[in-house]
């Protein structure tokens, strides 16, 4: 068995581009997701090394110390940071020769070629589901037998093996919480609207949802959604509670949709309930109230919903398939049960115009959930916003991220340019958090216990940065568009 680093490698400063982050970016407050993606192998390989650098603040120079130690160094890579983790690469290459370097994740999931082409310093990438191929990577099995890999062979051309079959026997997946023990600091991990400290992990993947923009059931995952049965979350969180205590305040469920299988839902809370577990999940705007309301008397405390736009032709466009109504009464019913709903919106869909955002803002200040996150359509490789992008035309710009790696519009329409997209999403920040209604909330929390009053704090500090930082960067792109007419 090779010793193997799995590495999410240093990065812009703040910048989520773990493999967890559904949105490679640097976020508006600090905000770290876990590696799920890289724990997963890293939990198959006996003896491995899961680095998560940017959470842990750790340079290259410090995983270089690391990684002298190890034969065998596997990336995890996004489509905004695919530059600095082939340099991240290089110097791991530079220090020990010998050592091979690979990646995984989304962009190397459906591009493999011309990452190996543009990037001699790759050896490997490993395609779609990947955990496996990992493992026989570790486990020294001729690469030419491995499905799933692309790879530089001895005189250096480029190979690509058959496509490795979906897992399907998720109850024989190891847990990912001992390599979180073992490696990882929970304590660096922040999500705005998570009790701190938490953890995030996966009981399944696959998303049978078709929305147009979502990356992994498009690249890796796959639209059947495959999961660990109930008693085997059980036993999970067993081993949760005795690797963490009472540490970890929250469990947050990071399953694509968690809630898809309503009936594994419950049975799933049940075992919450029993071990007195408060916990929270994504979810989709559907959930009935009787469903809502037997998950929350087993320990639900918030759910993760996307609303994306608050136009129903935009939604119908994107193959949301949630209408505007049903949200409503979905969030009417979270209130009455008193469930917290993080509400995510995006920006930039086809095909935005000033009215739609208009729309949207006042959708969100409507639904008024808990908290917000507002993205900017970002049309990864290998979904289908991408290439209706590529045959409508809608590409401004190639990169996705800012050179400080804020989120940028790399879309524009006939009547939204990218400045004005940018714009939209500062506009709808302020003009949600910025209500009499949402402050006094935001203060009577500060109020109910000394961490929350000098986390929200911190986090205002940063979110007032970072609109700052936002407001600079759509004066720039507006004279870059004046100087360019």
């Amino acid at each position: 068995m090779l010793k193997t680093l799995f590495l999410s490698p240093p990065s812009f400063d703040g910048f989520d581009g773990g493999a967890g982050s559904r949105y490679q970016a640097k976020r508006e407050i600090t905000s770290f997701w876990y590696p799920t993606w890289l724990a997963q192998p890293a939990a198959l390989v006996p003896n491995s090394k899961l680095i998560d650098a940017p959470p842990h603040d750790m340079n290259v120079q410090q995983v270089l110390n690391i990684a002298k130690d190890y034969d065998l160094a596997i990336l995890h890579t996004s489509t905004p940071s695919l530059a600095n983790d082939v340099e991240c690469a290089r110097q791991l290459k530079a220090q020990k020769p010998g050592l091979k370097v690979g990646l995984i994740g989304a962009h190397v999931a459906v591009l493999a070629d011309k990452t190996l082409r543009d990037n001699p310093i790759i050896d490997f990438a490993c395609r779609h589901e990947f955990d496996y191929t990992c493992k026989e990577l570790a486990e020294e099995k001729p690469w030419s037998e491995i499905t799933g890999l692309s790879y530089r062979d001895d005189n250096g051309e480029i190979q690509h093996n058959p496509d490795r079959a979906l897992i399907e026997d998720w109850d024989a997946m190891p847990s990912v919480l001992p390599t979180y023990h073992r490696d990882l600091d929970i304590t660096k991990y922040y999500i705005g609207y998570l009790l701190h400290p938490y953890i995030s992990f996966y009981t399944g993947r696959g998303c049978p949802a078709k929305c147009t923009f979502c990356l992994w059931p498009q690249t890796i995952g796959g639209h059947k959604y495959r999961s660990k049965s109930p008693e085997a979350v059980g036993r999970e969180m067993e081993l949760a509670k005795s690797l963490f205590g009472d540490t970890v305040r929250e469990y947050m469920f990071d399953d694509d949709t968690f809630t898809i299988d309503k009936q594994r839902a419950i049975e799933v809370s049940k075992h919450m309930k029993r071990l007195n577990l408060t916990w929270s999940c994504n979810a989709r705007a559907h959930v009935d109230y009787d469903t809502l309301k037997q998950l929350r008397d087993n320990g639900l405390r918030l759910l993760l919903v996307g609303f994306e736009s608050g136009n129903q032709d935009i939604l119908n466009r994107i193959k949301k398939g949630i209408k505007l109504e049903m949200a409503r009464e979905f969030m009417a019913n979270c209130k009455k049960l008193g469930i917290k709903v993080h509400g995510t919106f995006i920006i930039g869909l086809p095909i935005e115009t000033p009215e739609t955002v208009r729309q949207t803002i006042e959708f969100a200040k409507e639904l008024d959930p808990h908290t917000i996150q507002v993205s900017i359509a970002a049309p990864y490789p290998g979904t289908e916003l991408y290439a209706q992008a590529q045959a409508n035309n809608w590409f401004s710009r190639e990169s996705l991220i800012s050179g400080s790696g804020i989120q940028v519009s790399s879309l524009s329409y006939e009547n939204m340019s990218p400045a004005e997209i940018e714009d939209a999403v500062e506009r709808m920040y302020r003009e949600f958090y910025f209500r009499p209604k949402k402050i006094a909330g935001i203060v009577a929390e500060m109020l109910t216990e000394r961490q929350m009053f000098v986390r929200r704090l911190r986090e205002g500090g940063e979110f007032f940065g970072y609109l700052k930082e936002r407001g600079v960067q759509v004066k720039q792109r507006k004279q870059e568009a004046i100087a360019n007419r």
